[in-house]
């Protein structure tokens, strides 16, 4: 079984669908939990699984600095070493690099870089990257990229999008042949729509499995990437997978699907159950905030995950405010069940030609914010 991807429904520029892989189907739109260093934070594979996530996504950057794509390779690749059977998507390490600011020396070849664990010195290239991805045995590969900086003049932003154009090509030549693996190139160009379009020619001319619309989610703000994805997804091909590289919170996701993406990643869900926010149809909800500490009702009554079952607010907002481990991990596991929940919602609101609907409920729901009767 190779790589493919149909879509069985659209409403307006909104689709669903599904990607095949040999390691199983992803259901479109999805929403990936990141795992940057071959873990989600605070969740079992078993548990991720459980929130209905058919993907999750791993970083080239960190995983090649710590334990090393050669390790983990010779220990069976990165499904068998963290124990994830369905697909993984990994990035290129381009947006690592871009952050890594004083620490990087960029040229034609590629980013030479100084670890932020212990200061060795690195070389990562189109070449490189795939052959850590190899190593790591991804089922979607990103290609070696720039993520351009916000803000970046067009002279600026034309010069970035266009050095990761030909590194988009070496990427392609790099990664071969690779039956059941899939390839996505990146479209970059920043707010510019004259640079994006350019940039999609140039990835469709290329030719890849997928296409991702990375350099948003970098400080541009909500209306500016909006702007971008009113035109960039149609600039790509209508029967390969659009990816949204790094959103985002649920009122991007939802924006974004409207907009005819079908593919998400964002630490967010578990960053925030790590610190006490919890994502709810309401809104984001602090557990820390005093109001909930003798409030004996679930974080969310709709919620089937262990944290809204099991636990009021009180013990939720007890455990956080104590620093128990257990508050990351039930946050965590709430996060992402609403995450997929909001991908669920989506899918079927599309397939029946209802998202208006569904994201005008979704917007008086937040709107309303967190008030629940006593």
């Amino acid at each position: 079984m190779g790589f493919s991807f149909s879509v069985t429904a659209t409403d307006g520029k909104a689709r669903t669908g599904v990607i095949d892989t040999p390691r199983g189907a992803i259901r479109t739109p999805a929403f990936m939990p990141v795992g940057t260093a071959a873990t989600v934070k605070a969740m079992l594979p078993e548990s991720v699984r459980a929130t209905g996530a058919d993907i999750i996504l791993g970083n080239t950057y960190h995983l090649m600095l710590r334990p090393g794509a050669e390790r983990i390779a010779r220990l069976g690749g990165l499904h068998r070493f963290m124990h994830w059977d369905g697909p993984i998507l990994t990035d290129s390490g381009g947006f690592q690099v871009m952050s890594l600011a004083a620490l990087r020396q960029l040229s034609e070849e590629g980013v030479r870089f100084s670890s932020h664990i212990d200061g060795s010195r690195h070389l990562l290239s189109p070449e490189t990257s795939m052959e850590i991805q190899r190593l790591l045995g991804s089922d979607i590969v990103m290609a070696f990229d720039e993520c351009t900086p916000f803000p970046a003049d067009h002279a600026t932003a034309a010069a970035s999008m266009r050095l990761s154009m030909r590194w988009a090509a070496r990427s392609r030549d790099a990664f071969g042949d690779r039956p059941g693996h899939a390839l996505f190139g990146i479209v970059q160009g920043s707010v510019y729509p004259d640079l994006r379009a350019e940039s999609a020619a140039a990835l469709t001319a290329i030719g890849f499995d997928g296409y991702a619309i990375g350099g948003l989610a970098v400080g541009e703000g909500q209306d500016a990437m909006f702007q971008v994805l009113d035109h960039a997804p149609g600039t790509l091909p209508f029967d390969k997978p659009r990816y949204l590289m790094g959103v985002g919170k649920p009122d991007d996701i939802v924006g974004a699907v409207a907009r005819g993406i079908d593919m998400m990643d964002c630490v967010l869900p578990t960053r925030s159950g790590r610190t006490g926010q919890a994502w709810t149809p309401r809104g984001p909800v602090n557990l820390r905030n005093a109001r909930h500490a003798d409030d004996p009702r679930p974080l969310d009554e709709n919620c089937a995950c262990p944290a809204c079952r099991g636990y009021s607010r009180a013990y939720l907002h007890h455990v956080v405010r104590s620093d128990e481990i257990i508050g990351s991990m039930l946050l965590t596991w709430h996060n992402l069940q609403y995450y997929q929940s909001l991908m669920a919602g989506l899918r079927d609101a599309i397939a029946s030609g209802r998202l208006a609907g569904f994201v005008a409920d979704f917007h008086a729901q937040r709107a309303a914010g967190d008030i629940l009767p006593v």
